[in-house]
């Protein structure tokens, strides 16, 4: 063990090495949303220059790897893909730089260095240390770089962010040769940049991207960029989408409220803010739409950037929101004697979104992913800005000021009525776990971390597997029935709902605004039903309970799914269990060529209570050999509108996702 602490110890990360060296402190993470945050970067360079006012077309290209790429860095693993970015903006500076080379090698191999950091060349942008594009080429096996500017092709490429060569021109027919497919809409532009990446399988864990991901990341954009036109080409999938939203975010707002009802026209407002002590001016977009859910949807960016996390323009979003409210309620006599909201009540069937433009030399975000905001000016330009432009909104629009009003007093009522619900049950103790429910069979481990809870619907499932269990670890609760669809139900219609009073009991840590994670008695809670119509049913109906009360159980990976075998396939006097009809005849026919004369058996499970305790156990209950499904939420966007798609009152959008889907359901018949 070393004693002495010298200068030689000490080490100097040169060029892009910390990013090789330390990846998750630039882009998040080297999983799959790490890849992505790769296009993202890239994506978000070509939006830069339409925000700057130039260029009104961008291109997304993802390709398989072809023998010139192979050929240029050696062999790489099978199914690896190429992103490429087009684009008609200025194109990257290739002029000499004060450093001794060409601008554009500095920009794509030394970190902290772009146009970003002074407001002659940008704005507002989406870089803010000036690492988007060196980052990307540091974790890259391989990055090619065309600029055209001034009628010439300005080319350099790179292999984990060294380049091969010095920037060189090269003819447009090399241009063609390098980029096939990429060039045809290129070269017409008087300028613009080409920019393609193959992300390092050294460095990620996975180097596959995901259709549907990139999509929405395309899409984003293109609401946020009013005007600007993008395609989506990937020649993997052999799909080509086009996105333009003449609308913005109010066409966003629009699309997320899709499979709602609506309550009133989409307000939108736009302006810009001026500090006065700086004169540093940030341009505001905000649109807003309540509909008849509970739940609130609030989408946030910063210079394209989206802000998962908010940050200081949604906080003075709320308070803009809550102030002209209260103020247009008490002036139009809308509130009852002794009535008033609170924050919260603002938030039942609220979807907007904020979107802010600001220099990009002064943006502060917590962190190099950039999900929260915060500029302390960001909350004084977005109040000023929305404020004004919604208190007009409502002077002009009395009918949709009385809706929303009542929208939100209807949210006060019954928080006051599901506060007095839930009051009246903790009174009485049983929410506290002071007497766990009857119908519970517990685990004998006090330690959460290693218990599990199966919630099984029916008698004769929840016997046996009360009979099948370890009971050191492992907890069964039985629900007697369907339970209650939680999509639209308020607090107190939960906890008058037996079935689910005693479900909450039983997990012991609360729910609503009273959650502590800390009392969870269960880290793996698992619902556990039969593999057939009705199971998967309630199973959906267990899933949109934790989604939309107790959400922190899925965000902390607390929440799985079962898998039950389907059949069983006997021969030779051994059995083997199967969870598809696939694997069903996938066995069969491994039986077959071992022992051609074999009998075979099939059992097809229609459900749990048709297995013995031992069955149960061997295959769905025992760690060494079950199958656990863990629920996550990576697009809670997505989870959410899926959820009132499925689960809520209108039947267009439902029966509409039905009929798309209908081939890919496996309905045993």
């Amino acid at each position: 063990m070393p004693t002495q602490y010298q200068a030689s110890e000490i080490k100097v990360l040169e060029g892009l090495e910390p990013v090789r060296k330390r990846p998750g402190m630039y882009i998040g993470s080297t999983d799959g949303r790490g890849l992505h945050h790769l296009a993202k970067e890239i994506l978000d360079n070509a939006v830069d220059e339409a925000i700057a006012g130039y260029g009104k077309t961008i291109q997304l290209f993802r390709t398989p790897v072809t023998e010139a790429h192979q050929a240029m860095v050696g062999s790489m693993p099978l199914g690896s893909q190429a992103l490429t970015v087009v684009d008609n903006g200025r194109g990257i500076p290739v002029d000499k730089h004060q450093s001794g080379v060409s601008a554009l090698e500095v920009v794509m191999t030394k970190l902290h260095a772009g146009g970003k950091f002074e407001e002659t060349a940008y704005q507002a942008s989406g870089g803010l240390h000036g690492v988007g594009a060196a980052a990307v080429n540091a974790l890259s096996t391989l990055m090619q770089v065309v600029v055209k500017r001034d009628g010439k092709y300005h080319y350099q490429a790179y292999s984990q962010g060294k380049p091969h060569a010095a920037v060189a021109v090269i003819p447009e027919s090399k241009v063609i040769e390098l980029f096939p497919d990429e060039s045809k809409r290129f070269i017409k532009y008087e300028n613009g940049t080409v920019v393609q990446f193959i992300p390092d399988p050294t460095i990620f864990s996975t180097v596959q991207y995901n259709h549907k991901t990139l999509v929405d990341v395309v899409k984003d954009r293109a609401y946020l960029m009013a005007g600007l036109y993008f395609q989506f080409i990937d020649k993997i999938e052999t799909v080509e989408q086009h996105f333009y939203f003449e609308g913005g975010i109010r066409s966003l707002v629009t699309h997320i409220n899709m499979t709602k009802k609506p309550l009133h026209d989409v307000f939108y407002t736009t302006g810009v803010w001026e500090d006065e002590t700086t004169h540093k001016k940030i341009t505001v977009e905000a649109a807003l739409q309540y509909n008849d859910t509970y739940t609130e949807r609030v989408e946030s960016y910063v210079n394209v950037i989206r802000t998962p996390d908010g940050g200081t323009h949604i906080n003075g979003f709320r308070m803009a929101l809550g102030k002209v409210l209260r103020d247009y309620a008490e002036k139009n006599g809308l509130l009852k004697e002794k009535e008033s909201f609170v924050a919260d009540d603002l938030r039942e069937g609220l979807t907007a979104v904020v979107f802010v433009k600001m220099p990009s030399n002064d943006l502060q975000f917590e962190s190099q992913t950039k999900s929260k905001l915060n500029n302390s000016e960001a909350q004084s330009a977005v109040y000023q800005v929305f404020k004004d432009g919604f208190d007009t909104f409502l002077e002009e629009n009395p009918k949709a000021g009385r809706v929303i009003v009542d929208k939100i007093m209807l949210a006060a009522r019954a928080r006051m009525a599901a506060r007095a619900a839930k009051d009246a049950v903790i009174r009485k103790g049983a929410l506290e776990g002071s007497s766990l429910p009857g119908k519970l069979a517990d685990c004998q481990s006090r330690d959460p971390s290693e218990s599990e809870v199966y919630i099984v619907e029916g008698d004769s499932a929840g016997g046996s597997a009360k009979q099948g269990r370890d009971r050191k670890f492992q907890a069964i609760f039985p629900l007697r029935g369907k339970i209650l669809n939680t999509e639209r139900a308020r607090l107190d219609k939960i906890v008058a709902f037996e079935e689910l009073k005693n479900l909450v009991i039983a997990l012991g840590a609360g729910i609503g605004d009273t959650f502590n994670p800390e009392k969870l008695r269960y880290h793996r809670i698992i619902l556990m039903n039969d593999a057939d119509v009705d199971g998967e049913h309630i199973t959906t109906l267990g899933l949109t309970f934790f989604f939309r009360h107790v959400p922190q159980i899925v965000e902390q990976g607390y929440l799985y799914i079962a898998m039950p075998p389907l059949f069983k396939v006997s021969a030779n006097k051994q059995d083997r269990y199967t969870f598809t009809e696939e694997e069903r005849d996938q066995v069969v026919a491994e039986i077959k060529a071992k022992s051609p004369s074999a009998v075979i058996s099939i059992q097809r499970y229609k459900g749990l209570g048709e297995m013995n305790p031992e069955q149960l156990w061997e295959t769905t209950m025992n760690p060494a050999t079950r199958m656990l499904k863990r629920v996550t939420i990576d697009d809670a966007a997505g989870a959410d509108k899926t959820f009132a798609m499925l689960m809520g009152d209108e039947v267009a959008p439902r029966k509409k996702f039905i009929q798309t889907h209908a081939k890919l359901a496996n309905l045993d018949i």
